[in-house]
């Protein structure tokens, strides 16, 4: 099923991960909704420092949580990541890489495109 929302390039955004299954819906798709306050829209890879990082910040993503079907994120893994936490770790020299296809163009409305590029995974 094709998704009719759109990635920071205007075009129909990709899948960023299904294993493991990310995004606010948990589809694979970093997409949103009005139902999503967190804005889970930056399609992410992971790194040790954003993970120590996020888990600082009070959001530990690292530590598995089976009552929640959660695993924990490790290096290299790919998540739908809150764009507030991807800015807040941008300010901090912390932010993950990301993949632009696969992230939302709701993300340009708390950083810009150009952070976004240079922080590219591609």
């Amino acid at each position: 099923m094709a998704s009719q929302q759109k990635n920071v390039y205007g075009r129909e955004i990709e899948s960023c991960c299904t294993n493991p299954m990310t995004g606010y819906y948990r589809n694979g798709c970093c997409e949103t909704g009005g139902d999503d306050f967190g804005v889970h829209t930056v399609c992410a890879v992971m790194t040790d420092e954003f993970l120590a990082f996020s888990k600082q910040a009070g959001n530990d993503l690292s530590t598995p949580m089976p009552q929640y079907g959660f695993d924990g994120l490790k290096a290299g893994d790919k998540w739908c990541l809150c764009a507030s936490r991807w800015a807040e770790a941008l300010e901090a020299g912390r932010a993950p890489k990301v993949l632009l296809e696969s992230t939302h163009a709701a993300t340009l409305e708390f950083v810009s495109l150009a952070d976004l590029e240079a922080h590219s995974a591609e």
